[in-house]
């Protein structure tokens, strides 16, 4: 993977880009734009899902920014309703498809009942021993559930990608995937444009010369956290790859953690699960 200077994780030997572009929400057109511009600023991790309905548009962008395939990353994710053993390798299969190429990486997209866990991980493996993805993971699964997924797994599961911004601290969740040896990815990054207007953060972007988002993507990555946000905005996208050439201190990631008040902004959550208790 030749992902430039920019920092990565690495977890179980696969290398991912910690600074992502993120498509939920993007129409096909906006997707296709967004994915070839992102990439010809220096993104080199992509994001979207088969619910997003722009899975073909993504392929679509990947190919006109003329970035070799082998130099990005690619995430997509299965739909719950597709969780049957059946539907799961149909549906890697139609993903593969629509992206034109294998992604790097595919997540179970909320945790559901029914299915079984055991089945539908066995199908995710399947999927994985089938060529359809080359590695697996989680999305929106709490601490209790992402335990007994990898309990259930062969393959590592090589993240977790839940809602976490300054105003909502997973530091239980970290410590999860930590434990199990996988990472955490941050979506909805800047808590969908709250933290434009707060003064804690405004403060901080003013003595490095930043803007309230460059400063909260930078204390994600600080933190080990993949962070992928999306933005229908070639200036916002610029913006938010320019991260690289500062630092917050210590003192300042502190002041960032403290404004965890536990507010979640996007809850699909099945009733039968409950979130990670925070300390806020």
């Amino acid at each position: 993977m030749a992902y430039g200077d920019q920092p990565t994780i690495t977890v179980d030997d696969v290398e991912i880009p910690l600074l992502g572009f993120g498509t939920w929400q993007l129409e096909p057109d906006d997707a296709r734009r967004m994915v070839a511009e992102a990439l010809r600023i220096g993104y080199r991790h992509i994001d979207t899902a088969w619910i997003y309905k722009n899975e073909q548009a993504v392929g679509e962008g990947i190919r006109d920014s003329g970035v070799a395939r082998e130099d990005l990353f690619l995430t997509t994710k299965i739909w719950v309703e597709h969780f049957a053993h059946d539907a799961l390798l149909k549906q890697a299969e139609e993903s593969a498809a629509s992206l034109g190429t294998t992604p790097d990486l595919l997540l179970l997209h909320w945790p559901k009942t029914t299915p079984s866990f055991e089945e539908t991980l066995g199908a995710l493996n399947a999927a994985k021993d089938a060529g359809l993805t080359k590695s697996i993971g989680l999305s929106n699964f709490p601490s209790k559930e992402f335990r007994q997924a990898q309990g259930l797994s062969k393959a590592r599961l090589l993240t977790d990608q839940v809602e976490h911004h300054p105003y909502l601290g997973i530091d239980q969740l970290v410590a999860t995937a930590a434990e199990l040896g996988s990472s955490i990815t941050a979506w909805s990054p800047l808590a969908q444009g709250k933290i434009a207007d707060d003064a804690t953060i405004s403060e901080l972007a003013k003595a490095h010369g930043k803007t309230n988002g460059q400063i909260t993507l930078r204390w994600l990555i600080q933190h080990g956290i993949i962070a992928i946000p999306r933005t229908t905005k070639e200036s916002r996208a610029r913006e938010n790859f320019d991260i690289f050439d500062f630092a917050l201190t210590d003192e300042e990631m502190q002041r960032m953690d403290a404004l965890d008040r536990g507010e979640r902004l996007g809850d699909w959550l099945d009733p039968a699960f409950e979130w990670d208790k925070t300390g806020a």
